[in-house]
């Protein structure tokens, strides 16, 4: 059982001990999703400040970026605004041998577009519709599904935008719609069951995260992921080294070229 500290969250030292292996296996899932072909695809989705993008960054942390990349859209072109809904989704989806993490997804539609006003209710209606069936497309194609939502108290919620706002580093983190979301609380509660109640499918599941401990909810996460992907490791297989070819090239000397200041 991991320690933990008076107020009942994991210690630095015990998460740091569950997550390092962890991490080791994600490196064995991202070598055979490269041997196998195979396509994942996982979305990250759920409340503002709710730890999405932290669990992002301890999945990259230790992968390859040219096998496991995220995908986080900026808000819709003019250009885009036009397109079928999802086409804009569609070019970032994995191909064979490679692992997408969608911070925020397609279900951007379902959420804040919805509460906001950027769609219109037939926009909206539609997207419940077909949802589910693009969904069960992609299926179809080969490819591995996951969706995450990360569920936090509004308590906790407004505690970490609290420690934003308070803090200069992290200030950067809360948009206008993220300070917008805090007002509408109940607005999005409600988008969020309507959202489930469409596209929680037997196919198409999601897996809520109980994010209110962000340490936890980083290695549930990742550990759920690794146990619903049937990956075998292929990185056990020695590499031997081979011999360099004999040096006799004679560099230019270091004065001709312009060093970094050693500050450090």
């Amino acid at each position: 059982m991991a320690k933990v500290d008076p107020i009942g969250s994991l210690t630095e030292r015990a998460y740091l001990r569950e997550l390092q292996p962890l991490q080791r296996e994600l490196v064995k899932l991202q070598e055979w999703v490269r041997k196998e072909g195979t396509k994942i695809c996982v979305l990250f989705e759920g409340r503002d400040a709710a730890g999405k993008g932290g669990t992002i960054k301890r999945i990259v942390e230790r992968t390859n970026p040219r096998v496991v990349r995220v995908v986080a859209l900026d808000k819709p072109t003019e250009r885009e605004r036009t397109q079928w809904y999802f086409q804009r989704y569609v070019q970032h989806l994995p191909s064979g041998g490679e692992i997408v993490l969608f911070d925020r997804s397609w279900y951007n539609r379902a959420g804040v577009e919805h509460v906001m006003g950027f769609c219109t209710q037939d926009e909206y209606e539609e997207f419940l519709r077909s949802c589910p069936e693009f969904e069960h497309m992609l299926i179809r194609a080969g490819i591995v599904l996951v969706k995450y939502w990360f569920s936090v108290s509004d308590e906790e919620q407004e505690r970490r935008f609290q420690s934003r706002i308070n803090d200069p580093e992290k200030r950067w983190k809360l948009s206008p719609m993220d300070l917008e979301s805090r007002a509408r609380w109940a607005d999005y509660s409600r988008a969020k069951d309507t959202m489930f109640q469409y596209t929680d499918t037997k196919s198409t599941p999601w897996f809520v995260v109980d994010a209110n401990d962000k340490r936890r909810a980083r290695l549930n996460c990742i550990r759920h992921l690794l146990s619903i992907v049937p990956y075998q490791d292929v990185t056990s297989k020695p590499l031997k080294l081979p011999r360099r070819q004999p040096d006799d090239y004679v560099r230019p000397p270091l004065e001709n070229q312009t060093f970094v200041p050693s500050v450090y």
